[in-house]
């Protein structure tokens, strides 16, 4: 029962896996100035959703450094920590 549990999930991933691969365009037939011609409302839109898009990766760099460096901290002391216990 297991075994056909995990056939079936197999198969079903991969084949929603192809969905994409199948009803994608052949590279040359793609027509990109539709995107430029559209208007500067469009390219407004567009600009303001990447604006977004950066204004919350600040917040998460600066996240991840804060957390790295305290890691790095925490890591140094615990050396100093264990360098003093063995003398």
């Amino acid at each position: 029962m297991k075994t056909t549990t995990v056939i079936i999930n197999t198969v079903t991933v991969l084949l929603a896996s192809l969905t994409s691969a199948i009803a994608s365009a052949a590279p040359g037939d793609v027509d990109t100035t539709l995107t430029f011609n559209s208007g500067i409302l469009v390219l407004a839109f567009a600009g303001f959703l990447a604006l977004v898009v950066v204004m919350q990766a600040i917040p998460a760099v600066i996240t991840l450094y804060t957390m790295i460096k305290t890691a790095a901290s925490e890591s140094s002391k615990s050396e100093v920590a264990d360098s003093t216990t063995h003398k």
